[in-house]
């Protein structure tokens, strides 16, 4: 009987904390279905990082003789060192908006298309959290991606670039110093996650339209703010929602970042401008409501 009462207490301890460690997570493997089933969100950024890398690889014949040249005016040696590195960057953060604006649009749609809604709905999972996972994707994954491949892309330019160098006799210095790899990290991710932000309303937009549309979801979402674009230029002659849209896309810039005068090298980090931004909150409520008719619009829209 004492072997028995030592025994079974035993059991269900080991019972209880193996259901406890088999508790679904809802929200986590949707993160990962997303991943897994739209593949694009990291192949896209990887095949635009190879076609970079293939472009500076040609853009380095005669670089040895360049890199002299460019020494020799120190004022200027800095910006035109980094330019390749900077466009680079620049290249990938724009591939990883369009990933991310075109998976939006594709995310509701796309299930309701195919019929794999019927599916998905039978499981024990919440459209609230298919709609959070959905937004994670975009505004949290996407730019921890882009992060990955850009530093790992200008680490290779830069390792390329140092066996060119002594190839040729000379110090590879110059690239080490005048990019500085971790600095330049760190703003980078910084600026991820300020574009995400600033960019969330766009992305809850899209969402919105995929969740709404029966077909045609990019003009769906495009067309109505260039008809109230245009009606505003024919009508009043002006273009303040026009300047409202380049702002969204691209005023995050000056609030995040405090550039020097003609320079846009070594940018001050400004978060407290940037937080203190009503552009960034009103565009984050914006995101909410958009997410939050979405998730209603997966509640009760059908199949096509």
């Amino acid at each position: 009987m004492n072997a028995q009462s030592n025994i079974v207490p035993d059991a269900a301890g080991g019972s209880a904390s193996s259901h406890r460690h088999a508790t679904p997570q809802p929200f986590y493997w949707s993160v990962w279905r997303e991943l897994w089933e739209n593949r694009s969100i990291y192949i896209a950024p990887i095949l635009v990082a190879v076609v970079v890398l293939f472009g500076f690889l040609v853009s380095t014949v005669g670089l040895p003789e360049r890199r002299q040249e460019v020494l020799l005016d120190a004022a200027k040696a800095g910006a035109k060192i980094q330019e390749p590195y900077n466009t680079a960057a620049i290249m990938l953060i724009v591939t990883a908006f369009i990933v991310g604006v075109f998976y939006c649009l594709d995310a509701l749609y796309g299930e309701r298309r195919d019929r794999s809604i019927l599916f998905w709905k039978s499981l024990p999972v919440s459209d609230r959290t298919t709609l959070l996972s959905k937004a994670t994707i975009p505004l949290v994954v996407l730019p921890l991606v882009t992060f990955a491949v850009v530093v790992a892309t200008q680490l290779l330019m830069m390792l390329w670039t140092t066996v060119l160098l002594i190839s040729h006799g000379m110090s590879p210095a110059s690239t080490w110093t005048y990019v500085p790899l971790f600095r330049n990290s760190f703003i980078l991710l910084y600026g991820l996650a300020a574009i995400a932000l600033w960019h969330a309303p766009i992305y809850g937009w899209a969402l919105l339209v995929s969740g709404w549309a029966r077909r045609a979801t990019f003009l769906w979402a495009v067309v109505p703010f260039i008809a109230i674009g245009c009606f505003e230029k024919i009508t009043f002659g002006t273009s303040h929602f026009a300047s409202m849209l380049k702002d969204r896309v691209m005023g995050f810039a000056p609030k995040a970042f405090a550039f020097q005068m003609h320079s846009v090298d070594s940018p001050q980090l400004t978060p407290g401008a940037y937080l203190s931004s009503p552009g960034l909150w009103l565009g984050l409520v914006a995101a909410a409501v958009f997410i939050v008719i979405a998730i209603r619009l997966r509640r009760y829209r059908g199949p096509l």
